[in-house]
């Protein structure tokens, strides 16, 4: 990706009301309060609401990029979907495969392991994750390594930007924890310990946690990252935005009738074989790409990311998820998770770009957690379960790894400091090879 250009397009979207098709209708400054005003009852003036946010700003700079709108709606202090309440399990709007059993866990802390132990087994090491959820991913493989004996070599350090998330996090994981104000020197914003005494800690973004050799784990974290969508339209390519029709009172797809920035960005790095008609690109996504590769090339380390995606086959993936089932994204924003698939090509290219990464995968989830010894470790569980729980381990288990379920949609794909290749080729990732 050219850097120089991702640059300049942080630069032009301070600015992109140049960029929309309809006039600009700019409000009178006499009719703007002073939001330090109060109302006759002697209370602040309500905050807007997350609708409130997003008219306005296509009010003001004409049609939002699908990013933008999607940001919004997801961690929008007003409103954003992750920022108040629990999404997951069966009474929120989708379940995650850490949720359904433990052996998701487990053998992800199993392949965690052998890697770790394949390069010589560096101590002391820190774990990171993206975007932790409830937090269950992580306790459960923060147990199966303590059984291994790693429990004083180890470190936590999640990034979650929810306040909810990150409180329910700590609630489970920790048996004591307290919030702090970031500093220069520490940049988490909360701090606890679990009770075999291995220290966890919070952060906003993944460039806060500290530079050390990290074992990075990502699950349906770069799925949830704002994307941008691009349409070739009669033959040239332009960015698809979100506009709101004030008379149907609804939000829809607009096709930008000129060149928008990060559409300049976009044909800059477009393959020039590329068939696909629609393709989608985290301009998010993209730079904790390139900071993870950066950190694992110069500290060491590795990584797992598992979610939705496929091999650059794609392209219109934009959707919601709402009480499990699908769900327009454009209606009701911050009801819903929206979603998009992620496209493992870009990601194959962008993180093995000046050789700083090599990669294994995509595969499909069920390929990996069979390598992994998924069908041995179910049956270990069914002999020591009492009975009426068999039949929900065996259910969880064919739901993480059924073709039809799961077991096709997610993948798992895996990333290694280049400085690793030949010992890598002579001993391959499990789960990959």
């Amino acid at each position: 990706m050219n850097k120089q250009l991702l640059s300049k397009f942080c630069l032009y979207n301070q600015s992109f009301r140049q960029f929309s098709y309809k006039p600009i209708k700019r409000p009178s400054l006499s009719q703007l309060k002073d939001p330090q005003d109060k109302s006759s009852n002697g209370h602040c003036l309500k905050a807007p609401t997350l609708h409130e946010c997003l008219v306005a700003k296509i009010k003001a700079v004409g049609p939002l990029p699908v990013a933008e709108y999607m940001k919004e709606a997801l961690t929008n202090p007003n409103g954003g979907y992750y920022m108040s309440k629990d999404v997951l399990g069966q009474k929120g709007d989708f379940i995650t495969s850490p949720e359904i059993g433990q052996i998701f866990g487990e053998l992800v802390a199993v392949w965690l392991y052998s890697e770790w132990q394949k390069i010589g087994s560096p101590k002391p090491f820190q774990i990171i994750e993206l975007g932790p959820g409830r937090g269950t991913l992580i306790q459960d493989v923060i147990r199966s390594l303590s059984q291994f004996g790693l429990s004083e070599c180890i470190s936590v350090h999640l990034v979650e930007v929810s306040p909810y998330l990150s409180q329910l996090q700590a609630r489970r994981l920790c048996c004591q924890y307290r919030n702090n104000e970031p500093t220069a020197d520490e940049r988490h914003y909360c701090r606890g310990e679990t009770l075999s005494g291995i220290p966890i800690l919070w952060y906003k973004k993944v460039e806060d946690v500290p530079n050390h050799f990290s074992i990075v784990l990502a699950h349906e974290f770069f799925d949830a990252l704002p994307i941008h969508k691009f349409q070739r339209t009669d033959g040239k390519w332009r960015e698809i935005l979100v506009d709101y029709d004030a008379k149907a009172e609804k939000y829809q797809l607009v096709v930008a009738r000129k060149e928008t920035p990060m559409l300049k960005l976009f044909l800059a790095n477009l393959d020039s074989k590329e068939q696909r008609e629609h393709i989608e690109y985290s301009v998010l996504g993209h730079q904790i790409l390139e900071h993870l590769s950066m950190r694992l090339e110069e500290h060491g380390g590795f990584g797992l990311i598992m979610d939705y995606g496929h091999n650059g086959n794609k392209g219109d993936t934009f959707r919601g998820f709402k009480e499990h089932q699908l769900h327009d994204p454009l209606i009701e924003p911050g009801s819903a998770d929206l979603t998009a698939d992620v496209d493992f090509k870009q990601v194959k290219q962008m993180v093995e770009k000046d050789d700083r990464l090599i990669t294994f995968g995509p595969v499909e989830q069920r390929v990996f957690l069979k390598k992994l010894g998924g069908d041995v470790r179910l049956d270990r569980l069914l002999k020591s379960a009492v009975p009426n729980v068999r039949s929900q381990i065996q259910s969880g288990y064919d739901m993480l790894t059924d073709p039809k379920e799961m077991g096709s949609r997610f993948k798992f794909f895996s990333i290694f400091p280049s400085v690793l290749t030949d010992h890598l080729r002579k001993y391959p990732a499990i789960g990959f090879d």
